[in-house]
């Protein structure tokens, strides 16, 4: 069986930091550009950060770059959000994907094949 499992979503302060884990089961990530999305409630899901597999290339959103490292460990079949400097417009359900390309394009959900459950992550004093 297919499957993302994304983990490490919780309840933090503001200014701290997550790392969330996407981990990959029944096929391989080496091949697949891989995202991060969140959705907030009430609004739509945005893409976050990807990662290529072609070349290793990242990028993010603008209201996270700086603050969110993404990273993957192909010994592993892993893809890692690192979140630091967490505000609390961060809440939201992330999920990750994986894309039919090698290479991050953008975040148009219809190019992604797989997809995680997702998992909350709440930034709240």
């Amino acid at each position: 069986q297919l499957q993302l499992v994304e983990s490490g979503g919780g309840l933090v302060q503001p200014g701290g930091s997550l790392r969330l884990s996407c981990a990959a089961s029944g096929f391989t990530l080496d091949y697949y550009a891989m995202s991060w999305f969140r959705q907030a409630p009430g609004r739509e899901r945005e893409g976050v950060s990807c990662i290529s597999s072609s070349d290793g290339s990242t990028n993010y959103a603008d209201s996270v770059k700086g603050r969110f490292t993404i990273s993957r460990d192909n010994d592993k079949n892993t893809v890692i959000l690192q979140m630091n400097s967490l505000k609390p417009e961060d809440t939201a359900v992330y999920y990750c994907a994986a894309s039919i390309f090698d290479y991050c394009y953008d975040y148009d959900r219809d190019e992604y094949d797989y997809w995680g459950q997702g998992t909350q992550v709440t930034v709240s004093s």
